[in-house]
């Protein structure tokens, strides 16, 4: 009998164990009322080298170590991870199963601690060696790093029943304990279980009327015995308020640290002006994209902004030809992507600061890098004028192409004046003369392109083509072997005038540092003043590719010196501006109601179907409404409707065109699959009676076998499609 009783108690014991990890493991279920998003395969997590805040003994030999403590504010909570040493300096093996990690506030509140994937299968620490497991979990937002403590605690038979776990120790996170990088210290990451050390070289920073523009310049360095790949991090810029902002790396693509090696990486962003710049820190996060978190690395405090003397942004110069006196300045100098290539553009203002009109100089011009290499540059006008009137001003632009692995430290802009034809052998062949004019010089780590957070526009003040630019959202639409990725932008006519859009290139840059081209729907028609038009950019990504921390930049493209009229093909773009993108929303309506199809709204009602020998017949109300203050261009976008059953005897679908949303004629019978024969579309306004039916003759019989089924609205694309409202309906029952 005591054997029975024992052996029931282990059995107990170890059931409560397997129930302790497996709520320790990840969960990758949807959360209800949304579905999952695309899954990708989660790189090791690297993990930071906080400080250590105490030791659990578990015997004279051994002990377990809590470190690595670190919180990081999320939407709504905040994500604590740690990481616990197990230190085993006895004969034998210390199997860490018998043992788990517990948290809990100061107030009493229990915390559900969960193992990284990564450490998931680390149990056996052998003899004489040490282990680091790392855990995360998540807390309200109210809770802080002071109100958290640690338990180790130990499965033991002679507990109580309703435990069965004795506790070994515990330790509180001390009120003074910050991970906070001090400014000019460094800080080590554990890439790959290999230490690289970051530190903060220097942070520069330029500011317009609405942003700062902070450059932070952060040097990494492989301070191991082995090559590392950086992780796709994310870095943020976290201010005294507790404001994040994102920063973008520049020539992170493929970054790997060779032993004893370093690399400086520029990090640029933008933050608003009203915000303070007292107490700015770099935080560095990774994606865990299974879990759905973001795991805090790393913390630095920025050292004092450092001089930016030597660079001729933003100052005016004077220079002084047969026709008058001009007044130039530079305005910007970036680095943009172009196919397998990078493009250098310059833009400058050209002003008559004098009482005369005067025309427009025959000017050329072009870069030297490192005061060594020469890169030819075109001349771009980008304001429609043929002169300058009195305090008048002109805006233009300088186009170089260089290989994309071009490294170097200083730019120079060389501004000429063409000052006719001449020929030094004689030959036909004539040689354009031209005399310097002005110098401009630019450094590499400030040719930043300004980065707008989601929900800001970006304005656009040429002459003539004044216009805003603003993301609205994000979509993914999955397929078999690949997703299409796709941003909705908002362009505004700022004119006074119904406008032209300005023929764009887009790139989308991923966390990764690599370039996707976008494609980007063209509006052909005019859009009035203040009216607004909606482009789709889209590309195709790997299946599941994690998209957290992705912004596009955008820019007038160019063809042969002159912005891109009718259907040339662009050959670069200037003027670029980089967005943040937003976190994709993957919620699946379940009702009908208010369906948001950017630039339109769907609602459906009096959903009901009928059989017969001919087939399956479903009908439905509809409304559609539109935004009219929206110029469109949606060609190979599509609303797929579809019906199924929970066996999957029946199931068939309907696509609606967007373009033909607005009217048009009805379609030919024979849709989707071969098998409908619908006569309607849907457009615009209130409709009864819609009609869809499936001709199958077979259907009557299967259909007795279920009882309900389901009914499924996809927003597709190009054949892709997301999942946006479901509901399950009754046969032959009307629903609202």
């Amino acid at each position: 009998m005591n054997s029975k009783r024992k052996r029931y108690k282990t059995c107990i014991v170890l059931l409560a164990a397997v129930l302790a990890f497996g709520s320790a493991l990840p969960a990758f279920a949807a959360e209800s009322g949304g579905t999952t998003p695309p899954s990708g395969t989660t790189a090791t997590v690297s993990t930071g080298t906080a400080p250590a805040i105490g030791q659990v003994a578990l015997n004279a030999a051994s002990y377990f170590e809590i470190k690595n403590v670190v919180m990081m504010p999320e939407q709504g909570n905040k994500t604590v991870t740690f990481t616990v040493g197990v230190h085993n300096g006895g004969a034998t093996d210390l199997q860490f199963i018998d043992y788990w990690p517990r948290l809990r506030t100061k107030s009493g509140n229990q915390i559900s601690v969960r193992v990284l994937p990564q450490d998931k299968d680390k149990n056996r620490i052998p003899a004489k060696s040490s282990q680091d497991i790392s855990f995360y979990a998540t807390v309200n937002e109210s809770t802080d790093l002071k109100d958290l403590i640690f338990e180790i605690i130990k499965w033991d038979f002679s507990m109580p029943e309703a435990d069965f776990v004795r506790k070994i120790g515990d330790v509180s996170v001390p009120d003074d304990y910050t991970v906070v990088t001090p400014a000019g210290k460094a800080h080590t990451i554990q890439m790959a279980s290999n230490p690289v050390k970051g530190t903060i070289k220097k942070v520069l920073m330029s500011k317009n009327e609405k942003n700062y523009t902070p450059t932070i310049v952060l040097n990494l360095e492989n301070v191991g015995s082995k090559s590392v790949a950086v992780p796709g991090y994310q870095y943020l810029l976290r201010t005294s308020e507790g404001y994040m902002y994102p920063l973008d790396a520049k020539a992170i693509k493929d970054l790997t640290l060779n032993p004893q090696t370093n690399k400086d990486i520029d990090l640029t962003g933008s933050v608003p002006v009203s915000v303070s710049t007292e107490g700015w820190q770099l935080v560095i996060v990774q994606n865990a994209q299974d879990l759905k978190l973001n795991l805090p690395i790393a913390f630095f405090a920025l050292p004092a902004v450092s001089d930016t003397d030597g660079v001729d942004t933003g100052k005016a110069f004077s220079f002084t030809n047969k026709a008058g006196t001009y007044t130039a300045q530079l305005n910007t100098v970036q680095r943009l992507p172009w196919e397998d290539q990078d493009i250098l553009t310059a833009g400058f203002t050209l002003s008559n600061k004098g009482p005369e009109a005067l025309p427009i100089p025959d000017l050329t011009g072009y870069f030297k890098l490192d005061d060594n290499v020469k890169v030819e540059a075109k001349l771009v006008r980008t304001d429609n004028v043929i002169g300058l009137a009195p305090n008048a001003e002109a805006q233009f632009q300088f186009i170089g192409k260089i290989p994309y692995t071009s490294q170097f430290g200083k730019v120079k802009l060389v501004l000429q004046e063409k000052t006719g034809s001449g020929s030094s052998d004689g030959k036909t062949d004539q040689q354009t003369a031209a005399s310097d004019l002005l110098e401009f010089v630019h450094r590499s780590e400030l040719m930043n392109i300004p980065y707008n957070n989601f929900g800001e526009t970006y304005k656009v003040t040429n002459v003539g083509r004044s216009a805003s630019y603003k993301v609205r959202s994000i979509t993914t639409y999955a397929g078999e072997t690949a997703d299409t990725f796709t941003a909705l932008l908002e362009v505004g006519n700022l004119e006074t005038r119904a406008s032209d859009i300005s023929k764009l290139v887009g790139y989308f840059k991923t966390a990764q540092g690599r370039y996707y081209p976008a494609a980007i729907s063209e509006i052909k028609t005019k859009v009035s003043p203040d009216g607004k038009a909606l482009l789709l950019l889209s590309t195709n990504i790997a299946k599941g590719f994690p998209t957290s921390g992705m912004s596009v930049i955008i820019g007038e493209a160019v063809t042969e010196g002159k912005l891109t009229e009718a259907d040339k093909k662009p050959d670069a773009y200037v003027n670029a501006a980089a967005y943040w993108l937003p976190q994709e929303d993957f919620t699946v309506k379940k009702d009908f109601k208010n369906i948001d199809l950017v630039p339109y709204q769907l609602s459906l009602s009096n959903i009901r179907t009928t059989i017969d020998q001919k087939g399956v017949k479903l009908k439905f109300d509809y409304e559609l409404i539109k935004d009219l203050m929206l110029t469109t261009n949606m060609e190979g976008r599509k609303l797929t409707l579809e019906l199924e059953d929970s066996d999957q005897k029946i199931k068939f679908n309907k696509e609606f065109d967007f373009k033909d949303f607005d009217g048009g004629t009805p379609d030919k019978p024979g849709a989707a699959s071969g098998q409908l024969d619908s006569k309607d579309k849907i457009i615009v306004g209130k409709h009864k009676d819609l009609e869809i039916q499936a001709s199958d003759g077979d259907l009557i019989f299967k259909v007795s076998y279920v009882k309900k089924f389901k009914l499924n609205l996809y927003d597709s694309f190009q054949g892709q499609k997301k999942l946006i409202a479901t509901k399950e309906v009754e046969w032959f029952v009307t629903t609202e």
